[in-house]
């Protein structure tokens, strides 16, 4: 304890020194820190957007007529349908479901309360593809698709913007492109997807009553994209596969001619997405990590100008007593407060920055008490790597020749 409170009134006699000294070690563990829970919301967001999109999906969707110059083959049409989802289904074992949709832009009336949103067709399978849990309330069924209905499913936001509240909404009328709908349905709450959108801003019908009624195509059977649950990530690939020749088959593309079909997987995209994210949050920590490294830096040349001040200091208490390790101790602990006392500061704004990129901004920000920990031991051991040198070099020094310095 002698040593300790002894570091501790060396520190307070040289107070101003001893803040600017710690600057650099804050600003390194803010940065760390910071740069840490930036990337750890990045790849949270990205987990919650694949767990939105469901187990193992792909996307089909309708290429241009023309790829590269070439035309389709003759009687090849790029236009999808119902009966590729049904053929999609009934001839791949791997597939769980095979969604059907189509979408539109539309203005939804309940009353005196108005809202455009995002209005879908879907078939039965795409809920499930998709992962669309219904809250309250039932879901669409096949009766519904074969009737072509005039029930809805709503999202929360749709809802909120409607009735007030979500809890209103069931059984209540809405008008849909002047089509009165039954709302049968409360979506669960889904946030934004990967390109930002709100999710839960969304009217879904039965697919036939879309095309027929409510958006209206000349094609009652036309799909503008599948998507498809495959039952193990493992056969995604093969399953992509068998999709474009079945695709093809159906629609006649000839053998070397473009498929006018694109089947993507979402699920691998996002998982790219989040380890881009992931290496790109390390890029970020390591320059962050060099910031504190030059902190550390900073702390060995105070400390090495603070035992060439306190010569004769050491040499009298060398000449009373003192042993070299005593000498030692002091010079290293007060290395290792100084690191501390940044670290405590450093921490400090990286909480406050959080806070205000999290709510000031809407950033998705996770502080995780692992890093947290480590940058506070990584610190003490800054503090003693380069606390070190200085204190053994005012350890070594002689009491005779401390004395006689000026």
């Amino acid at each position: 304890m002698t040593v300790i409170s002894t570091a501790l009134r060396s520190l307070r006699r040289n107070l101003m020194r001893s803040i600017l000294t710690t600057l650099g070690i804050v600003i390194g563990i803010s940065a760390v820190i910071t740069m840490f829970a930036l990337g750890e919301g990045a790849q949270k967001k990205v987990e919650q957007q694949i767990e939105n999109l469901g187990t193992n999906v792909l996307m089909v969707r309708a290429a241009s007529k023309r790829s590269s110059g070439a035309k389709s083959a003759a009687g090849a049409s790029n236009t999808l349908e119902l009966k590729d989802a049904v053929a999609i289904k009934d001839n791949i074992m791997e597939v769980v479901a095979a969604g059907a949709s189509v979408k539109g832009q539309a203005q939804v009336v309940s009353g005196n309360q108005n809202w455009n949103t995002s209005v879908e067709g879907a078939n039965v399978d795409y809920l499930i593809a998709s992962n669309r849990v219904v809250a309250e309330g039932r879901t669409l069924t096949d009766a519904d698709m074969t009737k072509a209905a005039k029930v809805a499913l709503i999202g929360q936001t749709v809802a909120q913007e409607l009735f007030g509240s979500a809890s209103f909404a069931l059984g209540e009328m809405i008008r849909v492109n002047k089509v009165p709908l039954t709302v049968v349905g409360l979506l669960e709450s889904k946030g934004q997807d990967i390109r930002g959108e709100d999710q839960d801003d969304i009217v879904i019908v039965p697919i036939s009553t879309a095309n027929r009624k409510v958006i209206g195509s000349k094609n009652i059977n036309r799909v503008s994209r599948l998507t498809i649950s495959v039952e193990h990530s493992d056969d995604l690939q093969y399953v992509t596969e068998e999709i474009s020749a079945l695709l093809d088959q159906r629609h006649r593309v000839a053998q070397g001619q473009p498929s006018p079909f694109m089947v993507m997987n979402l699920t691998e995209m996002l998982s790219t997405r989040a380890e881009t994210n992931a290496v790109f949050a390390m890029l970020l920590a390591g320059v962050a990590g060099v910031s504190l490294l030059v902190g550390g830096i900073g702390v060995m040349n105070i400390m090495l100008v603070s035992v060439t001040e306190r010569t004769r200091e050491i040499g009298l208490r060398m000449a009373v007593g003192a042993q070299p390790k005593h000498i030692l101790w002091q010079f290293l602990i007060e290395s290792v407060i100084l690191c501390l006392i940044g670290a405590t500061i450093g921490l400090t704004l990286s909480v406050i920055s959080v806070v205000i990129m999290q709510y000031g901004f809407g950033w998705t920000m996770i502080l995780s008490p692992t890093i947290i920990l480590i940058s506070v031991i990584g610190t003490t051991f800054i503090g003693i790597g380069f606390g070190f040198y200085p204190a053994y070099k005012a350890s070594q020094l002689d009491p005779i020749e401390a004395l006689r310095y000026e």
